[in-house]
């Protein structure tokens, strides 16, 4: 399989926990579909201690997997939202 492509998209989303609306990263996202992964070296700002965790009320929103051959955070259906 292909790996994702490293300069990546330019336009930006803000993606937020759906339970306590707190931000957890900036992701330059590709495409207008669902929220499904988050390849690692497209975030470009991390509001996150921890990696999958949220910051304000300790819930995981993604598991940190291999996708392509890249790092990327699996999300977890329903846990975020992004605009």
């Amino acid at each position: 399989m292909a790996k994702p492509n490293k300069k990546g998209p330019t336009k930006t989303v803000d993606i937020f926990c759906s339970a306590c609306r707190a931000s957890l990263f900036k992701y330059r996202k590709g495409g207008k579909g669902a929220l499904v992964k988050c390849f690692i070296e497209r975030i470009s700002k991390d509001f996150t201690k921890e990696p999958c965790i949220c910051p304000q009320c300790d819930r995981f929103f993604a598991r940190v997997t291999i996708i392509r051959g890249t790092p990327a955070y699996k999300i977890i259906g329903g846990k975020v939202t992004f605009k």
